[in-house]
């Protein structure tokens, strides 16, 4: 009985009429949410899901995945409504999406060539093409990694051996003196819980201001690095953004690769979000300097329109790839002293990792690059269009010009006290969220808080952010 149980579920034909079946589901979920119908986020509090999907798992088959994946379906956020302006995650390619599913199915993790032979080459030449687009030189070579927390804490570890001047990964942190790097204020927080992981406490971040506009101040880097060496701590990088988390901020690359090579520093930028910027002829310019980098991280989930997670860490030096971890295992790793790059787990976080190249290589070759160059170029020149119409609003405030694709603002109706205004702004956000017309997050700047958007999906239009403009009228 075990045994035809298990036959019947690893059934060719019926996995054939499955997959039609989710398929049409998911293509006609596509079409609702492409058409504005429905809520962009069907909000209900985290009990009433439990409540919905149980633990009381039956012992014999039901054959119902249909019904349970349509609850999944209308229950989920809806990433792919044009009104969807919050976080900085995707609203997933279709073609993408159908990669992950030969992914799953095909299950080759990469530890190891053998594991992975095809998705180690996609991965190998994915990384060769965007290192090219950055402007990295030719022997620049990475990894793909799950996300960008693990990617910066990869770079960093990289950063941690080849400047220290000790072998902190053997040693430990306590082998040499107290290790610090430069981060600019408005950095995302994984940067300094990347440092923390590594054991240097909080004196591992020296804080770099910023100014008005939350880009890293340049002129300033001499006297923080000064204050770090006072400190007792002794410098070793300075990262920089390019589209930093709050407010999309780029700073001034050029400037700070100046000042690392003069100083002997690793350039570390953290391109989760802006690196994608390169594939734009039209703001390109806001990355340059980025192939002056010793590290990059690049979120391809992010403007590259893939399901998360696919982040690329990009080295100058490729060899640099391998020294951010240095693990012995006789049983996946075999010929130490030669290092192949073929053997991908020798230089990720993880040991087992899906096919994360497919997808992307895929998108890449079957849509084409432009694709990509265009969906940048209009989603920046959307939310220029969108910061003008604020500034342009008597009722409107803009916190700064938006440099890529994320918007800062706060509705300031006529009538209520400034002292009033920040709670304001979280109960205009809670009321579109709740009621599912939009979905937009929240920010603190300066002490005040902002209503932020990421305007993300390709397909939101301007008459979209009209549209949340008098929702918000209306729910004030």
């Amino acid at each position: 009985m075990s045994s035809s149980r298990l036959t019947a579920a690893y059934d060719p034909e019926h996995f054939r009429q499955l997959g039609h079946q989710l398929v049409d589901q998911l293509a006609d979920h596509l079409a609702r949410t492409l058409r504005r119908e429905g809520p962009v986020l069907p909000w209900a509090p985290p009990a009433t899901h439990v409540e919905r999907f149980p633990a009381d798992f039956p012992e014999e088959p039901t054959g119902d995945l249909t019904a349970l994946l349509s609850r999944v379906i209308e229950g989920s956020h809806h990433l792919h409504h044009p009104r969807y302006v919050g976080h900085q995650v995707s609203a997933p390619l279709p073609l993408s999406a159908l990669c992950d599913l030969a992914s799953s199915l095909l299950n080759n993790g990469m530890a190891v060539y053998e594991m992975g032979p095809v998705s180690t080459a996609m991965e190998h030449n994915v990384l060769r093409w965007m290192a090219g687009v950055l402007g990295l030189p030719e022997g620049a070579r990475g990894v793909l990694t799950s996300g960008g927390s693990a990617g910066n804490l990869t770079a960093l570890l990289a950063a941690r051996q080849a400047k220290a001047g000790f072998d902190a990964w053997n040693g430990g942190a306590t082998a040499g003196p107290p290790l610090t790097v430069l981060v600019p204020e408005s950095a995302h927080y994984c940067i300094s819980r990347s440092i923390k992981v590594m054991g240097w406490g909080t004196g591992g971040v020296t804080p770099v201001p910023v100014d008005a506009r939350y880009r890293l101040r340049p002129e300033t880097l001499e006297d923080t690095l000064a204050a770090a060496k006072r400190a007792g701590r002794r410098p070793i990088a300075v990262v920089a953004s390019a589209g930093s988390t709050a407010t999309g901020a780029f700073d001034p690359l050029e400037a700070v690769a100046d000042f690392c090579e003069k100083h002997g520093l690793w350039f570390h930028v953290d391109g989760a979000h802006g690196a994608s910027t390169a594939l734009s002829p039209t703001y390109r310019h806001q990355v340059k300097g980025i192939e002056r980098a010793d590290s990059v991280v690049w979120d391809a989930h992010k403007l590259m329109m893939m399901p998360a997670l696919t982040t690329a860490v990009l080295f100058r030096e490729g060899n640099r790839s391998f020294e951010a971890f240095a693990q012995e295992a006789s049983y996946l790793f075999t010929g130490q002293d030669t290092r192949p790059w073929s053997d991908v787990g020798l230089r990720t976080l993880e040991c087992t990792k899906e096919m994360m190249a497919l997808k992307l290589y895929a998108s890449l070759s079957v849509l084409g690059t432009k694709l990509f160059a265009d969906s940048v170029t209009s989603t920046f020149d959307l939310s220029r269009r969108f910061a003008e119409r604020l500034q342009a609003a008597g009722d409107f405030e803009l916190a700064v010009p938006p440099d890529c694709n994320i918007v800062c603002f706060r509705h300031t109706p006529q009538g209520v006290p400034a002292s009033e205004l920040d709670a304001l702004q979280v109960r205009l956000r809670e009321s579109l969220v709740t009621s599912g017309d939009f979905y937009l997050v929240q920010t603190t700047l300066g002490g005040r808080v902002w209503l932020r958007t990421t305007i993300i999906n390709p397909l939101t239009t301007d008459g979209d952010l009209d549209a949340l403009l008098e929702a918000l009228r209306r729910a004030a």
